[in-house]
């Protein structure tokens, strides 16, 4: 009976390190990215809450685990963001509007100009997404940010300097909200 017993925490204890729990989204501790032979590590994971609303959990993968926000920007590196829905709908207006929102926030009007096209091919992308459904967004260098929606692969966003936009929406000078920009950072 002890050994069945040390057998279940033992058990217990290797799948915790496999995954974490945030806000009811399991994570996997590490990912693999279809194109790229690096592992990446969970650098960090929290909730998007707007107003009191939990409206997604977001998890950043990268090969090095970090805090600094402008290294992980700037780095020519495999990455990944993930983003596990936990309200009962976000509406595609409401999500492309974010987006546009997150981007402008953090980049000048210069910036947006040469992002302008690419970012609208990004938000033709999106659709209302339910609880439950899994965005990921992975960037491998010299192709670009592949965005996959419910495990379906929308399309590829050429471009380091739109893959360091978007990760500005959560990371940059003005994120979406300083609290998920520390989670992230796995503060």
């Amino acid at each position: 009976m002890k050994l069945l017993f040390s057998l279940f925490v033992l058990l217990l204890s290797v799948t915790d390190a496999w995954s974490k729990d945030v806000g009811g989204a399991t994570l996997p501790e590490q990912a693999s990215l279809e194109g790229s032979s690096e592992s990446l590590q969970l650098n960090g994971a929290g909730i998007r809450k707007k107003f009191f609303f939990s409206i997604y959990v977001a998890a950043l993968y990268l090969p090095e685990k970090t805090g600094d926000a402008k290294k992980i920007i700037e780095a020519d590196v495999a990455k990944r963001v993930l983003m596990h829905i936990v309200y009962s709908e976000v509406d595609k207006e409401k999500l492309r509007s974010g987006w546009k929102d997150g981007f402008s926030n953090n980049q000048s009007a210069d910036e947006m100009k040469a992002l302008r096209e690419r970012l609208d091919n990004f938000n033709a992308m999106f659709e209302t997404l339910h609880k439950g459904d899994v965005v990921l967004l992975d960037y491998l260098p010299g192709v670009g940010t592949r965005v996959t929606i419910r495990g379906e692969q929308k399309g590829t966003i050429p471009g380091a300097d739109f893959n360091q936009a978007l990760l500005s929406v959560w990371l940059g000078a003005s994120p979406v909200t300083s609290s998920l920009k520390s989670a992230l950072l796995g503060k």
